[in-house]
């Protein structure tokens, strides 16, 4: 690895920038790589789109209504719903363990 070395301050702050400039586009790049959450709204915006096509298929257009302002509501902050929902999951499976426990 025989790699020049700079020798002139000039030489030094030149590379410096250069690999300042390196290091900016690598950590964009891998930002956007690891930025999950347009993925994740792409993903919830096209489940919710069916849902609201099922939905308005099978009942009436009050229940409808009803869902699709459920669903913008989702759509506009869906970590609440998800961690409720994971929590309520969570809740639902401690008890039927415990009553599974129970009647052993």
């Amino acid at each position: 690895m025989n790699r020049e070395f700079p020798e002139t301050p000039e030489e030094v702050r030149v590379d410096r920038d250069a690999t300042r400039a390196e290091l900016a586009q690598t950590l964009d790049t891998l930002e956007q790589k690891l930025d999950v959450r347009p993925k994740i709204a792409h993903g919830i915006d096209a489940r919710l789109d069916q849902a609201e096509a099922k939905v308005g298929g099978v009942v009436g257009e009050p229940a409808a209504a009803k869902f699709r302002h459920g669903a913008d509501t989702v759509r506009a902050n869906p970590v609440p719903v998800f961690a409720g929902v994971l929590g309520l999951i969570i809740v639902l499976r401690l008890i039927l363990r415990r009553r599974s426990h129970d009647e052993s």
